[in-house]
């Protein structure tokens, strides 16, 4: 992606002396309280894992300070000292910036959100802390979304009606994705109250409504995700110290509200559009698919050529690969498109790195393979190893000629023995497995009082009994166990692609879901299905249909194969129920972004990107150019293309002109458009003027080989 613009961020405004007195806070969780990132956790805070060579909870500070917040407080439980250390050696502390305080809050003894909420509503009784409505959000929360209007908007719902103390941030949802609970809400269309809240795997047909909710029209959506962004009034602090069996911020705190009928307290909901991002890391799979959007740079500015944290910022270069400065590669080392080379790193001779990160001080002796991967800080890889779609920590050292299969996760300081095969899924620690183990069922905030903390103490006691391993002679660590039940879901945790029958299912079960939920007929009321979302602009779906064509459009020049990543269009295409012509404006879309974000020095240099890809991969876009209708498709999406690029519109004719020599599109398909565009009102046809000369050359070429036919 080329050079975007900052949101902007909107500034709450001083329309009120009450509110003038009020900083914007936001309270940060650093614990998740969950086991998805397990063994890694049990030795270093989720928060502080590297997501693109950044610790995480760095993208959540960097977005609230970016979106006006003052206050932060960051709560830490487990593994405290290793935030706190963190934080006070950042540049969130040393930094003199004074409309930004960065504070902690301690209490080792919470082990779920809802005992960290009533902690400081307990120190709040004390300090004040916090002074008004406040930011609610994890320390693995990835944004660029604004706040200061949302937090008005809270505000000024609040004024009118007191018992409005909570707005949930929401989005669409890509409707392949994977990682967590399929999300059911029914929500007021007029108010944008939530009135129903459900996790699980449940379809819209499947839910019990109350007969009360009916009697008025109330949106239901299963194609939502939860962004886990609340802005919150004092009184959500309160409630939890009064109903000390609140636990899970979800599950039971909103779903206990929404039952409620004494205290009416009501929330509401905020859907974002879909040109801001705003998700949270969950389990591997969501890290990897937030590590590939962060590359791709939809999270900008909040990416890796741009210094958002203190730390130093990559250079971008060809096909998005970004290096460090001081990284040294052999010349006969191959580096493909999609790729994070961190600083101190060494490549050696023959190694072949694609559409993966590498941390700092990483040493990568001679031919070595490593495919979407994730290798984080001061990992040794001897000759001759080969690493696909795994995740390798600090420290780790892989012995020449080892092999990691798909969706191996090596915890911290591991040692993989020479030529030694790390089965597929494997979870490997220096760290013995508990006997005990918390539910993995538990995805987002753990509900057991009992399990993380005093866990954690059992894990911290154990013995590493000899460096003798399950990792070979020369290896150092164990491998844990999965349960019978669990391997066949592993793949869903893991940064592994979908399986291709994985995704077939998917899409099986997705079309007979349609084909379900269409036939339910509500008992009464007029309910309004999944598909009048709340945001009833059919763009959102294709925006998202779009970024994941470009997702694997970027793959594709990595495997270097044309019918593979067809398999993986027409997958989606299925998922969002495209049309062919959609697919082919979504392919030239990302061919288009491609050359634009190739490097250039000038207008000609842009045009020899955009033919050299167009080349090398009409064959992808010809498969779904089959007809006049899906090539006019085509150059309608280019003149939106150019319409919102200063460097493309230039280049429109010409661009078109290759199309047509590339055999691409076709005379008719350009002459149709024409056709079409020269009714339009003289602003409108500004790419029209431009093909002007072409198109009269095309008429009179067909003219004359009508009158050779003639003759």
């Amino acid at each position: 992606m080329g050079a975007q613009k900052k949101p902007a961020v909107a500034r709450v405004r001083d329309d009120s002396e009450d509110l003038t007195r009020q900083r914007l806070q936001a309270i940060v969780l650093a614990d998740s309280f969950t086991t998805q990132f397990r063994p890694i956790t049990l030795e270093r805070p989720k928060v502080l894992l590297p997501l693109v060579n950044i610790p995480m909870i760095d993208y959540t500070l960097a977005w609230l300070e970016s979106a006006g917040i003052e206050d932060i407080f960051v709560f830490c439980c487990v593994h405290s000292s290793q935030v706190i250390d963190y934080l006070e050696k950042s540049e969130w502390y040393s930094r003199s910036n004074p409309n930004l305080l960065v504070r902690t809050i301690v209490s080792p003894k919470s082990t779920s959100v809802g005992d960290a909420l009533r902690y400081i509503y307990e120190q709040q009784t004390e300090t004040s802390q916090i002074q008004g409505d406040f930011v609610l959000v994890s320390g693995d929360t990835v944004s660029n979304m604004p706040l200061a209007d949302l937090i008005q908007e809270h505000r000024d719902r609040k004024k009118k009606d007191e018992k409005a103390i909570m707005t949930m941030v929401i989005k669409k949802q890509s409707r392949l994705g994977l990682g967590s609970d399929q999300l059911f809400i029914a929500v007021d269309p007029l108010t944008k109250q939530l009135v129903r809240y459900e996790e699980g795997n449940a379809r819209i047909g499947d839910v019990c409504l109350d007969k009360s909710l009916l009697d008025s029209t109330v949106l239901l959506c299963n194609d939502m995700q939860d962004c886990y962004i609340d802005i919150c009034s004092p009184e959500v602090l309160s409630l939890f110290e009064d109903n000390f069996d609140y636990q899970h911020l979800r599950r039971h705190f909103v779903n206990g509200l929404l039952v409620d009928d004494i205290m009416g307290y009501k929330i509401f909901t905020h859907e974002i559009q879909s040109s801001f991002y705003a998700t949270r890391i969950e389990n591997l799979r969501s890290y990897d698919m937030v590590s590939k959007n962060i590359i791709q740079r939809w999270t900008y500015p909040f990416v890796p050529d741009i210094n958002f944290s203190g730390k130093c910022s990559l250079m971008l270069g060809r096909q998005g690969i970004y290096r460090a400065s001081d990284a040294v590669q052999s010349r006969s080392a191959d580096i493909g498109a999609s790729t994070v080379i961190g600083y101190g790193t060494r490549i050696g001779n023959g190694g072949k790195i694609f559409n993966s990160v590498i941390g700092n001080g990483c040493s990568i002796g001679s031919n070595v393979v490593i495919q979407g991967s994730y290798i984080w800080n001061n990992v040794t890889i001897e000759d001759g190893c080969e690493i696909r779609n795994a995740i390798v920590c600090d420290g780790v050292k892989i012995r020449a000629g080892a092999v990691l299969q798909p969706g191996v996760v090596l915890s911290f300081n591991v040692v993989v023995g020479r030529d030694f095969v790390v089965p597929t899924y494997s979870k490997v620690s220096l760290l013995q497995q508990p006997t005990t183990e918390d539910s993995d069922e538990e995805m987002e905030y753990a509900g057991s009082s009992s399990g993380t903390a005093d866990l954690l103490s059992g894990v911290h006691n154990l013995q590493i009994e000899s460096k003798a391993s399950e990792l070979g002679p020369d290896g150092t660590g164990y491998i844990w166990e999965v349960c019978d039940s669990a391997h066949d879901e592993e793949w869903k945790h893991s940064v592994v692609p979908i399986p291709m029958d994985k995704l077939a299912d998917i899409t099986r079960a997705m079309d007979d879901d349609d084909i379900e939920d269409e036939s339910v007929v509500p008992p009464a009321g007029e309910l309004k299905s999944d598909t009048d979302s709340i945001n009833t602009d059919a763009n959102d779906d294709y925006g998202y249909f779009e970024r994941e064509v470009e997702e694997t459009f970027l793959m594709a020049i990595i495997k270097d194969d044309v019918d593979h990543v067809i398999r993986l269009i027409n997958s989606r295409r299925f998922a969002y129920n495209m049309a062919s012509a959609d697919c082919a404006g979504a392919v030239f879309y990302s061919m288009m972004r491609l050359a634009v974000n190739t490097p250039h020095n000038s207008a000609s240099e842009l045009y020899r990107n955009a033919t050299t890809i167009i080349t090398k991969w009409k064959g992808l876009l010809g498969f779904y150019l089959k007809q006049i209708d899906e090539q006019i498709e085509v150059i309608m999406k280019f003149e939106e293309m150019c319409e919102e690029s200063e460097e493309l519109g230039p280049l429109f004719a010409q661009i078109v002109h290759f199309l047509y020599d590339k055999d691409v599109v076709q005379e008719g398909a350009i002459l149709r458009w024409g056709e079409e565009k020269a009714g339009a009102d003289e602003c409108d046809k500004v790419y029209l003027n431009q093909c002007e000369a072409f198109i009269q050359w095309l008429k009179e070429a067909s003219e004359e080989e009508e009158e050779e036919e003639d003759s």
